[in-house]
């Protein structure tokens, strides 16, 4: 999926095409910039972007073998949310209807996660094919 395909998808839930291209563009804008300045930006129930600072290091031209002295630098990383990993590993848990990244309400993180898990486990236990079924 590109990024035309993510404003054919939010089309129809923001009302247009035009809102939907908006949409996207103000959300990429405010986490680009965040993250360009040092900041974090995390939400709850898909992931966490940040800038990281990696350190100068020496590196080595494969083609002639020669050692390479490789500036610091600083790059974006993203880290999944527990929910969105769990849904990956087991795509079969994703919620019928509603939004897969809802916030849950307060102190349930430890229940959806245990549901989560005993979905993935009970899945696991169907497939039958050479896997360790869990106790």
């Amino acid at each position: 999926m590109n990024k035309a395909d993510l404003v054919d998808a939010l089309e129809s839930r923001l009302g247009g095409r035009k809102a939907a291209s908006d949409a996207i563009e103000a959300i990429f804008d405010v986490i680009i910039r965040e993250v360009a300045h040092g900041g974090k930006v995390g939400i709850t129930g898909f992931g966490t972007f940040e800038r990281v600072d990696r350190a100068a290091r020496t590196g080595r031209n494969p083609r002639t073998g020669e050692s390479v002295r490789i500036e610091s630098t600083a790059v974006p990383k993203f880290r999944p949310g527990t929910a969105f990993k769990l849904y990956v590993a087991e795509p079969a848990t994703l919620p019928k209807s509603g939004p897969a990244a809802a916030r849950a309400a307060a102190g349930t993180a430890s229940e959806v996660r245990a549901k989560a898990e005993a979905a993935i486990a009970a899945s696991k236990g169907k497939k039958g094919k050479g896997g360790r079924q869990s106790a």
